[in-house]
This record gives structure tokens, sequence and C-alpha cells, in this order.
């Protein structure tokens, strides 16, 4: 996998990084359900007077559904956000509604404007750089922080977990990068971005921690978290198994399914089996076996192209000459990075200073 290496004795990186961060992180026992209950009564605390004690997006997928039936479990009040960007499956909406029948959250939904969703999404296509999950993860975050601070939730709860996520996506650049996303879009895009929310660089790393006390919660990263149980736990309510990972994504399925394998090389399903051998719910040759099976279905794949290519309107022509040239890379385009860089500098300062 693009990013991987290894030392002196045959090790890779992404195993050495998840012994590193295992012991501070994962908390599958009982120290973790003590931490969990003090994360419990800090939301709580944080979110007292309040409407709505935390906040949390709900795709429809397994690890945000799931999560709602835990915070409905532990006592929790949030407000539930779901972001419309116009590639739901009639599955995950669905999905979504056994959720919320089951727990009685409350629901805001954002949908995005389409023709503008679908702009940004032509022009990443015509890009070529391997995020092309940008669109709907940028506006996703963006959206969850509009409405944090809107009804003045202090807390997010993030369904994202150690037990299946440990090992990064090193090929991908970070979806927050909105000087990046501007900056493809002004080179493929053909109308302006509006009626599409993002969030800056001052915006993410300083007024929303900052000003806003905004901090993020990982809940499923104390208790034991096994999909197959959560999947169990979920049909009980009415909720229906995807296929496939994110099966709640007609883009996001194709993305990870055929985009990413036949341009890049990249089957994302070694970064998802690989965190699971580490963490034990998984062998190695099970997760050998399963890499036999094909990453999509011949027969319906030429259906998902031809689905694809009207939805963003491109034609055939344009899909085989942007799959046959060579891909950008996001850095090709304006980034953070120096931005990043700085602040990084900005924080050993501060370390050092005697007022540090």
């Amino acid at each position: 996998m693009p990013g991987t290496v290894f030392d002196e004795e045959g090790i890779c990186n992404n195993c050495r990084d998840f012994d590193a961060q295992a012991p501070v992180t994962w908390f599958p026992n009982e120290e973790g359900q003590h931490r969990l209950e003090q994360m419990l009564q800090t939301i709580k605390s944080r979110g007292a007077g309040q409407e709505y004690d935390c906040i949390f997006g709900l795709s429809g997928g397994v690890d945000s559904s799931y999560l709602a039936l835990k915070l409905k479990e532990w006592g929790l009040n949030p407000l539930v956000v779901h972001v419309d960007a116009g590639w739901n499956t009639e599955l995950a909406v669905q999905n979504i509604q056994a959720v919320l029948d089951h727990t009685g959250f409350d629901l805001c939904t954002e949908v995005v404007d389409w023709k503008t969703m679908k702009d940004l999404q032509a022009a990443y296509f015509r890009s070529g750089v391997t995020n092309q999950d940008v669109p709907q993860d940028h506006v996703f975050m963006a959206t969850l922080f509009h409405y944090a601070k809107k009804f003045g939730i202090k807390s997010i709860i993030s369904g994202h977990n150690f037990a299946t996520e440990s090992v990064p996506m090193r090929w991908q650049h970070n979806a927050m990068d909105r000087i990046n996303l501007r900056a493809i879009h002004k080179a493929y895009g053909r109308r302006p971005l509006k009626g599409y929310r993002t969030v800056s660089f001052v915006d993410f790393y300083l007024l929303i921690p900052v000003l806003h006390r905004i901090k993020f919660y990982r809940p499923l990263n104390l208790i034991p978290y096994d999909k197959d149980e959560a999947i169990a736990e979920l049909e009980k309510v009415g909720w229906k198994r995807y296929a496939r990972k994110h099966g709640e994504s007609e883009f996001t399925k194709f993305f990870q399914d055929y985009y990413l394998p036949v341009k890049f090389g990249i089957d994302k399903r070694r970064t998802h089996l690989s965190g699971i051998i580490l963490s034990g719910a998984i062998t190695r040759d099970q997760a050998l076996a399963q890499l036999q099976q094909p990453n999509y279905d011949e027969d319906s794949v030429h259906r998902d192209i031809e689905y694809f290519c009207k939805k963003i309107g491109v034609d055939q022509a344009e899909f085989d000459e942007v799959f046959a040239r060579k891909p950008d890379d996001h850095l090709d385009y304006s980034t953070w990075n120096p931005l990043l860089a700085s602040l990084r500098w900005m924080k050993r300062l501060i370390r050092v200073s005697p007022l540090g």
C-alpha cells in the first residue's frame, strides 16, 4: 500500500504505529469502562442547560448507526445530523429512519445544493486525485460544526474507532483542507460553490476548538467493538445490512470498489483488514481469503459506471480519458501545508517559551 515502509526488522510502520497508539487510544476493557463513565459525565456536564448535550452525524452505516443505539443506552440526548449530498442509497434512508424510530432522537437533515455538489464532484473526478471522497467528507464536517455552533453544543461524538480503523489511508489528502478543495474546484469546476458549507484553516484549528470550545469524543474506543455483533444489535431494531462496506453511499461504494483499485491499484480492503488483524478480530489467513474475492461485481460494474457518469454529467468518452491519463496529485494544487508547518513551529515555540 502507498505509504507503507518496513524497518530493519521487517516490521511495517502500520504495525509500529498500532503498537505505539493502542496503549493510549484503545481500551476495550475495564479501564475503558471507567474512562467511558468519565467521558459521559463530562459530555453531560458540558451540555448542562442546553437543549442537546452533544451532536453526531448519522450516515446509516454500521458505525454511526450502532453509535446511535449506544448513545440512547448511555442516556445522552444528541442532536443527530444527516448530510444528504445526493448519493444516498434507498437502504441508507430506510436504515436512518429505523435508527431514529428506535432512539427517538431529533434529526437535522442538510441537503446540499445538488448543482454545486455535482460540479464539485465532477471537478474532483476530472482532476484524478486519489481522495474523491473529499466533497462529501468536507461538507459533512462543516455541517456538523455549523449546527454545533448554532445550538451551542460543545461535544461532537465521532463513530471513528481504533478497532477497525487503526491503519491510516496514507494516500489520501486531508478532506478538511479547504485551500486544496477550492484550488481543485477552480481548475475544473464550472460554477460557484454556493449552497456548500466549508471550514477554513483558522476555523478548524483555532476558532472551533479554542473560541467555541468544541471537542471530539470517540466512545467506541472505550468499549469492545465488533462489527458483526454491532450488526446483530442493529438488525433487532429494523436496520438492514449492506451488501458491501459503505453501501450507504452510491458514490463511496463506486470510489472504493472501482475507482481506487482500477485507477491507482489501491485496494482499500487491505487497510481495513490490516486494522482488524492488528486488533485481533481476524487472522491474516482469514483476511487473505477475503482478498481473494473480487472487489466489485463484474455484472453490475458497467451499470455503476453508467449511473456515475449520468449523475455528475460526464460522458463515457471523458470517463475513459480521465481513467487513461496520468492522475494529478493533491500537492499539484495549493494546500494548507504551509499553514500547518507554521502552526507546528508556533507550537514548538510556545513549548520552549518561559510562558509556555
